[in-house]
């Protein structure tokens, strides 16, 4: 959980504040996962945080969702094309992906559980980058990539 949080702070991923007036704030959840080898044995326990969007109102604090899906017409030609081409295909696991998209919106989450600040009990989250759980966090995260890529060129 302590590598979690750091990587948010290593990213500017939020700013605690004091919740302003007429703001609400979304709650916070830890997930917890265990990743294993190929025998099946415990490796690592993961932990991450997520935003509860479900709670989330359309037209109030989202406008629209957005899914980044692949189709596997296009996996297909691109896996035919690497095999024809003798190219080496790796996988990859981002393993941050949506904490680099800016969000437009001004999004409030609590605390973290277990992770209060002691002197700003209150204070809620102000988020500068969109977090897992977010409506906004794919589209964001795909906007972010466009202009990356179109800055390179």
């Amino acid at each position: 959980m302590h590598e979690e949080l750091n990587q948010f702070e290593k990213v500017g991923v939020w700013k605690l504040v004091k919740l302003p007036a007429g703001k609400r704030k979304l709650g916070t959840r830890w997930v917890f996962r265990n990743k294993q080898d190929s025998a099946g044995v415990i490796v690592r326990n993961k932990a991450r945080l997520v935003v509860q969007g479900f709670r989330q109102i359309e037209g109030l604090d989202y406008d629209e969702v957005y899914a980044p899906v692949a189709r596997l017409e296009a996996i297909r030609i691109f896996l035919a094309y690497a095999s024809y081409m003798g190219f080496t295909v790796y996988k990859m696991d981002v393993k941050t992906a949506f904490l680099y998209g800016n969000v437009k919106e001004e999004i409030f989450v609590e605390q973290p559980p277990g992770f209060v600040h002691p002197d700003h009990p209150e204070y809620a989250y102000k988020l500068d980058k969109a977090l897992y759980g977010l409506h906004q966090a794919p589209r964001a995260w795909k906007g972010s990539q466009s202009i990356e890529r179109t800055s390179r060129c």
